[in-house]
């Protein structure tokens, strides 16, 4: 049985993705801290840079509206456009195609990288957000080089509050992307998913890797069975270490939220 013929049963994808997603340290964290500030999300939601839409359902409990808008010339280059979820919208990556003050709540999830201006895009999302309203960003410390070439900083929650002040915002929490455990077996199971088992094509099968360039790249099946285990080991012992003896200083990146400077926070309405 192939591995094509194995992804083609929807109960099999399930059961690999779940696992992927938690050998996956960074995005497995990422889905949790979104779903822990989920709650403070309220009415129009405008998810910036949504790709696929992954975190459509983790906000709709708490929104009214989720409207997901897309950089034209990066989306179509990825595989996420070749996926049936799209976005709303797409535009030119300049003015954001909305009116000022038109959402209660900004997303911006894993996207800043991508920006070669990226104090241009923060001062774009504050425009559209209303004064009341709340940004919730999340962005990469220590990370692999992805998308290329399109990709252009790393960043420090210092950096993002100097970026924010300069948009008229000012950051209210600070969520860390795990500690230094999490990266080391993060960079080690990147490295034998993507350069020893050579699984981005079969995981842009099963919808993950969309903002990459799509690949065709056939996997090596035959190491499956010795990189499976190894980096199931490798991601519970960094969960487990980084609950031992944590190191918050080393990480993975940050999930921010911010308001704009002056204002304070309101209960959902």
């Amino acid at each position: 049985m192939t591995i094509e013929s194995l992804l083609a049963s929807s109960q099999v994808r399930k059961v690999i993705r779940g696992a992927s997603d938690w050998v996956d340290l960074q995005w497995s964290v990422i889905i949790d801290l979104l779903k822990r500030v989920a709650p403070q999300a309220r009415g129009r939601l405008l998810d910036v840079g949504c790709g696929t839409r992954p975190y459509e359902q983790i906000f709709l409990p708490f929104v009214t509206e989720y409207l997901g808008v897309e950089n034209e010339g990066t989306f179509s280059a990825t595989a996420a456009s070749l996926d049936s979820r799209k976005p709303d919208l797409v535009y030119s990556g300049d003015r954001l195609p909305f009116e000022d003050r038109s959402f209660d709540t900004v997303l911006n999830v894993q996207v800043l990288e991508h920006t070669p201006r990226p104090g241009a895009l923060i001062n774009e999302m504050s425009r559209v957000l209303k004064d009341d309203g709340i940004l919730i960003l999340s962005a990469p410390f220590q990370f692999r080089l992805h998308e290329q070439p399109h990709d252009y900083f790393r960043y420090s929650p210092h950096g993002l509050g100097v970026l924010f002040a300069d948009a008229g915002l000012e950051i209210t929490e600070v969520l860390s992307h795990g500690g230094l455990w999490r990266v080391i077996g993060h960079k080690l199971n990147t490295y034998l998913a993507l350069r020893v088992a050579k699984v981005a094509g079969m995981a842009q099968g099963m919808g993950k890797l969309s903002h990459e360039t799509a690949t065709s790249e056939k996997a090596r099946v035959w190491t499956l069975p010795f990189v499976g285990p190894a980096m199931i080991g490798i991601a519970g012992a960094a969960r487990l270490m980084d609950r031992l003896a944590p190191e918050p200083e080393e990480t993975l990146g940050f999930v921010v939220l911010a308001r704009r400077a002056g204002t304070t926070s309101r209960g959902p309405t």
